[in-house]
């Protein structure tokens, strides 16, 4: 907040943005006094701002990936045996810090017991000599479809795509909060239609060919 009214007090005064946003024009002059002039912070200002250093410099060592608990133990492992986990989960919700999130895996596919399984028509084979040609199915039109998800802040973000074998380029894909068959039928129409709606076109997916 207080950077926003920095980069805006030249077009409307920084006592005019503060009567707007949720902060005394009192607090943000302090604040910008104490930033110009550390020695009148805190103690636990001036304490505060060095373990933030401190943290971010062990979650950029990790490659950005490590979360309050790797921090915290990485810090007592070098020098800082009285840290407490609380300070540093403050600290990172303050800065805006996390490590990467890897929750249990998420089941996309229950096959049905009575569902009709398709022949591979491909054998395993995902190879094209020509544009939208099989090498073993010369006639026909080679597509191979792809699912994958990954965890957002929101929630999980479902992606369904069709490859074109020849080129390895995606020739339809959507995404959505959902994971269900209109997900994947958009995606299929959406490639069939990248392709003038050909005939003879082999569909495969991890469950076989359509």
């Amino acid at each position: 907040m207080v950077k926003f009214i920095d980069d805006e007090k030249h077009n409307h005064g920084a006592l005019s943005i503060c009567k707007i946003l949720p902060i005394a024009p009192s607090t943000y002059y302090r604040i910008k006094d104490e930033q110009n002039n550390p020695e009148k912070q805190s103690r636990r200002k001036q304490n505060d701002g060095y373990l933030l250093a401190r943290i971010k410099q062990a979650w950029q060592d990790s490659g950005c990936r490590y979360g309050i608990r790797k921090v915290w133990h990485k810090l007592k492992q070098n020098d800082l045996l009285k840290l407490a986990r609380c300070t540093v989960e403050r600290l990172m919700k303050q800065a805006g810090i996390q490590g990467v999130w890897r929750g249990k895996g998420k089941i996309t596919t229950k096959q049905r017991v009575d569902q009709h399984k398709l022949n591979d028509l491909v054998k395993r084979n995902f190879t094209a000599d020509a544009p939208n040609k099989k090498r073993l199915l010369r006639s026909s039109v080679l597509q191979v479809a792809d699912f994958t998800y990954f965890k957002t802040k929101t929630g999980w973000v479902y992606t369904a795509f069709i490859i074109d074998v020849f080129k390895r380029v995606i020739v339809g894909w959507k995404v959505s909060n959902r994971m269900d068959t209109q997900l994947v039928l958009d995606a299929l129409n959406q490639a069939l239609d990248a392709r003038h709606r050909l005939k003879n076109v082999i569909h495969h997916s991890g469950s076989g060919c359509g």
